[in-house]
């Protein structure tokens, strides 16, 4: 069993988290620092694509047209603190062998959050959602290749985030003029651009939802699920179930982000207990993840995050303890 992030924390100090998540868990990752301008996840996906221009607007990211030359001074301001980031990484990763974690905005989520040139969500367009797609494939290639080339060592894992996808799959995605919703997709739809991120690492899509499209994540490739343990209803631990017997990793979100630190035996309970209900081998329990509930930029102080990443260790050792029992 193994512990990790999934990516964003509070404070701005990049140096300090870069070295509290080389200590803390077994799979480092990248740290987002929202509270940094342009550190937020949108702006640090919106820093690795290519061969389309946005800039930022007050209600946020939209495309501008195609090509870098055309890059506006808010991208190129997220791309230079991104190559900072990555400086840093590549400072205290040095020597480093093992898993190495990145993480970026998924096609749909991203699509949703962005704006077409001319107003409404690139989410709108077949043909606008598909380009900004594969502008993105290729720009998370890229930066996959910038990773493996800073840290040598490293086995790099990709994180794509995808928040908004359980609504773009239920035509809940409100138009610019709040009168109306965005056509839904299909899932064999939303698999077919997800599949564009999963052949260059091994790949785990993170979904915080009480119903997450665990399916069509597992259908596009995907190696890794990450889940809010909390949120899940019934149906979601069936597909869960499905996921975990065909070999997908299970990230398990056990500690919440804000509140009190949890006692680890209180914050692995609902993961064996649902383990047991559904009669999964509990050898599996051994390949689980354990992560927070989800980012962790809300917590009140970089401290009380990093105290949050520590009990995840403790959390191992009791769901260690269950599977072995």
């Amino acid at each position: 069993m193994s512990t990790t992030g999934l990516g964003s924390v509070p404070g701005d100090d990049i140096r300090e988290w870069m070295r509290a998540v080389l200590e803390l868990v077994d799979i480092p990752f990248l740290p987002e620092l929202a509270a940094r301008p342009y550190g937020d996840m949108l702006s640090r996906t919106v820093a690795v694509l290519t061969e389309l221009a946005a800039d930022l607007q007050p209600v946020g990211w939209r495309l501008t047209g195609g090509g870098d030359a055309r890059a506006s001074l808010d991208q190129r301001r997220a791309r230079a603190l991104l190559k900072e980031d990555l400086d840093v990484l590549e400072e205290y990763g040095d020597g480093y062998e093992g898993p190495l974690k990145v993480q970026v905005t998924g096609p749909w989520t991203l699509a949703a959050a962005i704006e077409r040139p001319r107003g409404d969500k690139v989410l709108a367009d077949y043909g606008a959602r598909r380009d900004l797609a594969q502008a993105l494939a290729d720009g998370v290639q890229q930066h996959l290749a910038e990773v493996r080339k800073r840290v040598p060592g490293a086995d790099v894992v990709l994180q794509l985030d995808e928040p908004g996808l359980p609504a773009v799959l239920a035509g809940a995605v409100p138009t610019a003029s709040g009168w109306g919703k965005h056509r839904s997709v299909d899932g064999p739809g939303a698999v077919e651009l997800l599949s564009l991120f999963t052949a260059d690492a091994p790949t785990v899509v993170h979904c915080c939802a009480a119903r997450p499209p665990i399916e069509v994540f597992t259908k596009a490739g995907a190696s890794g699920v990450a889940v809010d343990v909390s949120l899940l209803n019934t149906a979601a631990w069936d597909q869960i179930a499905a996921a975990v017997e065909a070999g997908t990793t299970l990230y398990a979100g056990l500690v919440p982000t804000t509140g009190a630190v949890p006692d680890p035996r209180k914050a692995a309970a609902p993961l064996v207990r649902r383990w047991r209900e559904l009669g999964l081998d509990p050898e599996r329990m051994k390949d689980v993840v354990v992560t927070p509930a989800c980012g962790l930029a809300a917590a009140p102080s970089p401290a009380d995050a990093r105290a949050r990443l520590t009990v995840l260790r403790d959390i191992v050792d009791v769901i260690g303890e269950a599977a072995d029992a």
